[in-house]
């Protein structure tokens, strides 16, 4: 059984057991969350697609663990200019896995 999920402005397609890592939640550790913005779900043949969502569909997660991902570099750079500039980021993440569909 599998379904797309909407969360943090980016579509996901999970399934039941799945640990994925999503946009950071405001969230506790250990707390179940439910996502209701669902999108479609599909069990063997049968598929249900929403226009654009699912009513009364739901997909039950657990938090797992914050944490932030590796960081990457931005350096901005302008020849001849004699001008270089570096940034760095690290994206927040909120880990999850998915217990119901």
């Amino acid at each position: 059984m599998h379904a797309v999920i909407i969360s943090g402005g980016k579509q996901y397609r999970v399934k039941e057991g799945q640990v994925l890592k999503l946009e950071k939640l405001e969230v506790e550790v250990g707390s179940d969350i439910e996502f209701d913005k669902v999108l479609m779900v599909s069990n063997g043949d049968n598929i249900e697609i929403g226009t654009p969502l699912l009513s009364g569909r739901t997909v039950k997660a657990n938090v797992l663990g914050h944490g932030r991902r590796d960081k990457i570099k931005i350096i901005k750079f302008r020849r001849r200019k004699h001008h270089m500039k570096q940034m760095g980021h690290r994206q927040s993440f909120t880990e999850v896995k998915f217990t119901g569909i």
